[in-house]
């Protein structure tokens, strides 16, 4: 393959999603360390597509925004200048990751030859039709495996390793006193995803009794901040995080002792990180969708079995042990 192509990554949402996406850039990159790489994001996950350091530029889409106003002038001026953006650089590939028709649309849009998923190897199968070429990758892998693979048969190699996400840290908070701290990520998308607020509690207090380890707390929304501010004050031990930027966030988790997270993207940029990880599940399946695990990352839990606190310290001491 000839140097400095320009690629084009699409995978627009959501955080889990993109972070998943990192290591089969990593791979890519250390075939082709020439490719000039790009990403089409959605604006709200921008900064997670540039937290990779191969990718050189990262072109926001606004459909979630967008399609609350469709009949809005401002809209249809908005979606034009993505266009054109779209439209500026001659792309020699476009690689849809996600393999839904809502990605398919604007990578198709980019005016160049465009892979993806085969038809029965995606949730969306009429994303395909879009394609010029399609990748089959089998729906049985876990996400972070199945990008590695599509992201192989498009430029010819074989995926090998474990998976590599390619990021560092960054600072550590300076609002934070100095030693040990745990994350506790308890803030998820569904209320069938969360972990028992009494179970927080417990692990907090033993984690800051036993370990010397202060609980932090982060949040997104108002309704997280309540939440982590009514469990903060039940805490022997605890500080709610001021509100942070996706990069603020991977320097919290990037320096922590200890991350406990639910099934949630900033879980994922813990994985990311390798730090001492626990994830839990209650409601999902983490052979899918689960953190990789290793020797620092464990997963804990399923659909309709929630882990204990016991189970989570157990958990906690073999990842911590490892180093």
């Amino acid at each position: 393959m000839r140097g400095m192509m320009n690629v084009l990554i699409v995978r627009t949402s959501s955080m889990g999603d993109l972070i998943h996406t990192w290591p089969a850039v990593t791979d890519l990159l250390a075939h082709y360390p020439n490719l000039r790489l790009a990403w089409l994001a959605e604006e709200n996950f921008a900064d997670i597509a540039a937290l990779h350091p191969g990718v050189r530029a990262v072109i926001p889409i606004a459909w979630r925004r967008w399609r609350k106003s469709l009949l809005s002038s401002a809209t249809w001026a908005e979606m034009r200048v993505f266009r054109d953006q779209l439209r500026a650089r001659p792309w020699d590939l476009v690689l849809d990751a996600q393999g839904l028709v809502k990605s398919a649309l604007p990578a198709k849009l980019a005016n160049a030859p465009l892979t993806g998923y085969g038809w029965s190897s995606i949730r969306e199968p009429l994303a395909s039709l879009f394609y010029d070429k399609k990748q089959q990758v089998s729906r049985q892998l876990s996400a972070v495996e199945r990008n590695r693979r599509l992201f192989g048969l498009t430029f010819g190699y074989e995926p090998e390793g474990a998976p590599d996400f390619g990021i560092k840290a960054g600072a550590r908070p300076d609002w934070l006193l100095s030693g040990d701290y745990a994350v506790l990520l308890h803030a998820t998308s569904r209320a069938s995803k969360e972990w028992p607020e009494d179970h927080w509690r417990q692990l907090a207090d033993t984690l800051a009794m036993q370990h010397g380890m202060v609980a932090v707390l982060p949040w997104g929304s108002e309704q997280e901040k309540a939440r982590a501010e009514r469990l903060a004050s039940q805490m022997h031990a605890a500080v709610v995080a001021p509100k942070l930027t996706l990069k603020q966030a991977a320097g919290l988790l990037g320096h922590a002792a200890a991350v406990v997270g639910v099934d949630t993207g900033l879980t994922h940029m813990a994985n990311a990180l390798n730090v001492p990880l626990v994830a839990l599940y209650t409601d999902t399946d983490p052979a899918k969708t689960g953190v990789v695990e290793g020797p620092r990352a464990l997963n804990l839990g399923n659909a309709g079995r929630c882990p204990t606190v016991d189970e989570v310290l157990a958990a906690l001491d073999r990842v911590r042990s490892a180093g």
